[in-house]
């Protein structure tokens, strides 16, 4: 294994272009969140989770996703967007249910470590009559085809419907397993819409290496961060290694973490969005 692991504080800089987060560092600099950070806080405000319904002309159903919205939010102020992806099992309620993402984001807010976002948990399965506990064959096409869902339904129907910033650099995609490769596969083949990308333990639906990063030049220019992170003993972590060296290979910056000890299960995947959540949105650091 390449034994370069990536921290997000500092930053290589570039020319007239937005600076991606990049820097070598030990595994040290990731630490494992502090005790509490994903449970309720009485002592402070909190963030609103809903469901939201569109029309997904791609399926020809409404669909819905489940949205959370940041503590004070209010439509006189625009926020930014991380779309956040579920698993094979799941849905739009898997990371409300098993991750406590509201949570996390609200005692990140309090904390005052995390730039103010809206957080949408679509169901990443653009079928009509596919279910969660389906075949892993007949599901796949259905992660697919999300990506036209997201990019021609959804993301448009967030912005008609909440107060967000519409701009590239305003969006962040990231997901957990089959979410993780649907992330890394949707958000690098499209940098004009997405500049902030995540793959927490990414599974075997992400794309070959040479289809992910087709012209690495411009994936430099216009990635602000591109995460990819699983734990040592995740019998899916060699998806990741090979993106990681891949990444390598072509000198695409990014940040590469190793959760030591750990599983495919949500205290790795809560611990990355922990960590991805408090990188997003910010201006880069010069390297000091």
């Amino acid at each position: 294994m390449n034994s370069r692991i990536y921290t997000p504080f500092v930053i290589l800089a570039m020319t007239f272009t937005p600076e991606p987060i990049f820097s070598q560092a030990n595994e040290e600099n990731f630490p494992s969140p502090p005790q509490g950070f994903d449970s309720r806080r009485e002592d402070i405000e909190r963030g609103k989770l809903e469901t939201f319904v569109y029309d997904s002309t791609t399926v020809g159903i409404k669909r819905k996703a489940s949205v959370y919205t940041p503590p004070g939010y209010s439509t006189s102020q625009k926020y930014p967007v991380l779309y956040l992806l579920h698993g094979i099992g799941g849905d739009e309620n898997e990371w409300p249910r098993g991750g406590n993402p509201d949570l996390i984001m609200d005692n990140l807010f309090a904390d005052k470590k995390a730039v103010p976002m809206v957080v949408v948990m679509p169901n990443g399965r653009a079928a009509k009559d596919i279910k969660s506990n389906d075949p892993i064959p007949k599901q796949s096409p259905a992660f697919a085809a999300f990506e036209k869902d997201l990019l021609t339904d959804l993301i448009p129907a967030i912005e008609k419907a909440y107060s967000v910033k519409t701009n590239r650099e305003s969006r962040a995609l990231a997901g957990l397993s089959m979410g993780g490769g649907q992330s890394l596969n949707f958000g690098l083949n499209n940098l004009d819409t997405f500049a902030w990308v995540g793959g927490f333990s990414s599974a075997p639906n992400t794309k070959p290496t040479p289809e992910l990063i087709r012209d690495p030049e411009e994936t430099t220019r216009k990635l602000r961060l591109l995460y990819v992170a699983c734990g040592d003993k995740d019998s899916l972590f060699r998806i990741s290694q090979n993106v990681h060296k891949m990444l390598d290979e072509k000198k695409i910056p990014h940040i590469y973490r190793v959760i030591p000890k750990g599983q495919h299960d949500f205290k790795v995947w809560k611990s990355d969005l922990f960590h991805f959540a408090q990188l997003l949105f910010r201006e880069p650091q010069k390297m000091k």
